[in-house]
């Protein structure tokens, strides 16, 4: 088993690196789960920008996105129209882009796309989390969902964290519709295989154990059933390389359950 080294010291001022669970437009209705971000986000060094990887973006090569006028990718349908007038004015962060270009390009090519904001994985905690939107934000693609590949790109961009920027993996530690059209018809049938991913995860991370967390379609329980398709999980390893360098020590920082799904949420120093 390859166990995470644990870390020498952590630098308390230096942004961590973040999986969290973005939910879904409904997210800031809901009665708690909007101030357990602002409550994460107050207790963490206040970044200098923000670098998000959502599940939401996969393209082929790594994409940058906008980084002058910032807009928003309002990339879901069938809800109500006050959720379709959402702002996030969040200033662009073009130096951000062309650092994260210089680190990966030795291992990736890269692109720019410099009409694509930010979508709901990415703006939807933003919200919560730096309601005033003053904080530079930049979106990119996860190229791959391969995990290996996720965890290469985020220890590439690990040094980002020494300049102030808040490294940001957005998806979802359970994404299974069918649990939610289960719950919302008052059946918690597959409840067990949700929380039996959210255990596995918890436990393996807390154990730092690298080896299980990259083999989770073999180790991990329940996966075809809490992720049928993994885009909202491997994010994680993006932020898990981007913490290798400090021992990616991992606190969870909320838990719990939203619509049947878990919204565990994790900090890694």
């Amino acid at each position: 088993m390859t166990t995470i080294a644990s870390p020498n010291s952590t630098d308390q001022s230096r942004p961590p690196a973040v999986y969290l669970g973005h939910g879904a437009p409904p997210l800031m209705d809901d009665p708690l789960w909007p101030k357990q971000l602002a409550d994460w986000a107050q207790a963490l060094p206040r970044p200098k920008a923000i670098l998000v990887v959502s599940a939401h973006w996969e393209a082929a090569p790594l994409m940058i996105g906008a980084t002058t006028t910032v807009p928003l990718v309002y990339d879901f349908y069938g809800f109500p129209e006050r959720y379709y007038q959402v702002t996030y004015p969040a200033p662009g962060a073009p130096r951000l882009g062309e650092r994260v270009r210089r680190l990966v390009s030795d291992l990736t090519p890269t692109a720019q796309d410099s009409g694509r904001g930010l979508d709901h994985g990415a703006y939807v905690p933003l919200l919560a989390m730096y309601p005033e939107a003053d904080i530079p934000v930049l979106q990119m693609s996860m190229p791959s969902e391969d995990p290996r590949v996720l965890l290469e790109i985020g220890r590439r961009l690990a040094p980002l964290r020494d300049e102030g920027v808040l490294i940001m993996g957005s998806g979802f530690m359970t994404h299974s519709f069918d649990a939610i059209h289960r719950y919302l018809q008052g059946d918690l049938s597959g409840q067990a295989h949700v929380f039996e991913f959210d255990a596995w995860a918890a436990e393996a991370l807390a154990r730092r154990d690298l080896d299980t967390l990259l083999d989770y379609r073999r180790t991990a329980p329940g996966v075809a059933y809490a992720h049928r398709t993994v885009d909202h999980f491997v994010p994680l390893f993006v932020a898990l390389g981007a913490s290798l360098d400090s021992g990616a020590e991992a606190t969870t920082a909320i838990d719990g359950f939203w619509l049947a799904n878990s919204k565990r949420s994790v900090e890694l120093r």
